[in-house]
């Protein structure tokens, strides 16, 4: 099974920066912000904007699923908003994307990003949001591995 690495993209304030901070990780030709793995040379590098879609279809697909009613109904605005806060959440979180690349990639600010993190973190008090949280999270991370790479620390 291929696992998907994330890549960060370079930071504009500080230009010299390398891309490659990571240990074990090596520069993909023809991409100069893509990376993959060194011990994985066929896994696939996935842009953040790509990544961040993915996540959000992983989420609406499990939230269809665990839902007794149907997505999409009267409420349609709110779930979909609660889909993407939960997508924005779990890219930062678990694939460690900086705020500003998950709101690239949604068409949203990075303060909008934060506070979508902010609203799913409150939310995760509850005990079943929490477990469906965190069944997402598992999904996204056996999706795109272990990478641990971002500009998020």
């Amino acid at each position: 099974m291929h696992q998907f690495i994330v890549s960060p993209r370079r930071s504009s304030r500080n230009p010299e920066r390398p891309t490659l901070e990571t240990k074990g990780m090596e520069a993909v030709e023809g991409a100069p912000h893509a990376r993959r793995a060194v011990d994985g040379p066929d896994a696939p590098a996935v842009p953040p904007g790509v990544a961040c879609r993915v996540v959000r279809q992983l989420v609406l697909e499990m939230t269809a699923m665990a839902s007794e009613r149907p997505l999409w109904r009267r409420d349609s605005r709110r779930s979909t908003c609660h889909v993407r806060q939960i997508a924005m959440y779990v890219c930062h979180v678990v694939l460690r994307l900086s705020l500003s690349d998950i709101g690239a990639a949604f068409g949203r600010d990075r303060t909008t990003v934060g506070h979508a993190c902010n609203v799913v973190e409150d939310r995760r008090d509850d005990a079943s949001f929490d477990a469906f949280v965190s069944a997402i999270e598992r999904v996204v991370l056996s999706v795109f591995g272990p990478a641990g790479i971002g500009s998020h620390g």
